[in-house]
């Protein structure tokens, strides 16, 4: 029997990547501990504040429409290179900003870097990881949890010497990782085959791709207005605290995601662990929804979802890429748009339901949305359940192609007409 590749056996090139994937994912979590700082020091609502995560999120979602086209013109070095520029710059310029509007603003520049950094990096992983497919998975989600985990804890250094340090922290890391990405990274071959702008949004039309897409959609709101939102409710204002609450999080997301999710999709299945995952983050984030007012409660909750969500980052992934029936960098593209999506307007709609109600709305709201992730997944079991077999789906492009073909004759018919 052929023993199995370690995923952490990996040429340099993979490290280069992977370590710059976890100083991006680092952003995620890095604004957390300074929310309440933000807040005060800046005089802005807790929904002014909540768009930090809108704007980088939602134009990340939306830039994930055009990654694979750029990097199918320039390539996946020049692709990665210029999002890391872009979030070198962006993050600079948020730390230097005096007004929410403005930090607001460059955290979208921030979204578009991270955009093609993030979507091309996956790819990237994939095709130079040993250890096949879901050794490149569990490795890029490793990233994701060590960024995760470590975010907070910048975040909360940083943040108590000024509510800036966090911004010109990532800059510099991300100016480390560029440099390490432009000397260890060789020249990437500009791909055979140019991507077409809406391919991402075409592939939508396969109903697994679009099923699965909305999953992370549902699962991210949930995510989402658990990260941006529950600070506020711990009555902590140490950003240190704050940063070291928020690490034991990301700590049990990237256990869970490395070794967690491999033994519980093996011993259950994806879908089942899931469903199972799905319905025990909504009763935990439901628990903050009920006694919000507890800051203890709020800061338990807080930490065992990173159980949950170190999970879910693994298995909705695999489960997506698994299943979709085009190329993986489409099936990247279109999951990461709709997914950030919801991840990115959950957090403001939280600031406004409190404001227009109260503290247990945006919670019991995003406990809700975990139960319909799990109804939804439940439609396209038997493919996630095939995916577990290794029936794996090979890409198609058979509507792609289609469409390509009636330009064609368009254009053919158009001639034929002029002459």
């Amino acid at each position: 029997m052929k023993s199995e590749v370690s995923p952490f056996r990996q040429p340099k090139i993979v490290w280069a990547v992977a370590f710059a994937c976890v100083v991006s994912f680092m952003g995620i979590g890095l604004v957390d501990p300074i929310l309440a700082s933000l807040s005060v020091d800046l005089h802005a609502s807790h929904s002014q504040v909540e768009l930090l995560f809108t704007s980088y999120l939602v134009v990340t979602a939306v830039a994930m429409l055009v990654t694979g086209w750029v990097s199918s013109r320039i390539g996946a070095k020049r692709t990665l290179v210029a999002g890391l520029v872009l979030i070198v710059i962006f993050a600079a310029l948020a730390g230097s900003s005096g007004s929410i509007g403005g930090i607001v603003g460059f955290r979208a520049g921030w979204g578009l870097g991270n955009a093609l950094f993030s979507a091309t990096s996956l790819a990237v992983i994939v095709s130079s990881a040993t250890g096949g497919f879901a050794g490149a998975i569990v490795l890029y989600e490793t990233a994701l949890g060590v960024g995760i985990a470590l975010g907070p804890l910048l975040g909360g250094e940083l943040g108590s010497i000024s509510w800036r340090g966090p911004f010109f922290g990532v800059s510099a890391l991300m100016a480390i990782a560029l440099i390490a990405v432009l000397v260890l990274l060789p020249k990437t071959p500009t791909p055979a085959r140019k991507e077409r702008l809406r391919e991402p949004l075409l592939a939508l039309r396969h109903r697994s791709l679009a099923t699965t897409s909305l999953v992370g959609l549902f699962y991210n709101w949930g995510f989402f207005t658990l990260l941006g939102y529950s600070p506020f409710l711990m009555a902590i204002k140490s950003p240190v605290k704050l940063g070291l609450v928020f690490c034991a999080w990301g700590v049990f997301v990237a256990v869970f995601a490395i070794w967690g999710a491999p033994w519980l999709k093996a011993r259950f299945g994806t879908a089942n662990t899931l469903y199972g995952n799905f319905v025990l983050m909504g009763l935990d984030i439901a628990a903050i929804g009920i006694w919000p007012d507890r800051p203890t409660v709020v800061i338990v909750a807080v930490i065992v979802a990173g159980i949950f969500c170190g999970v879910n980052n693994t298995l909705v992934t695999t489960a997506v890429m698994s299943i979709a029936p085009v190329e993986r960098p489409v099936a990247s593209a279109t999951y990461g748009f709709v997914r950030f999506i919801g991840g990115g307007l959950a957090p403001f709609v939280a600031g406004k339901l409190v404001e227009h109600y109260d503290a247990h709305v945006p919670f019991l709201v995003a406990a809700g949305s975990l139960v319909v992730a799990a109804l939804v997944l439940s439609t396209v079991h038997k493919a996630v359940t095939a995916a577990d077999r290794g029936e794996t789906v090979q890409p198609e492009h058979t509507e792609l192609d289609r469409v390509e073909r009636e330009e064609q004759l368009e254009v053919a018919a158009g001639i034929g007409n002029e002459s």
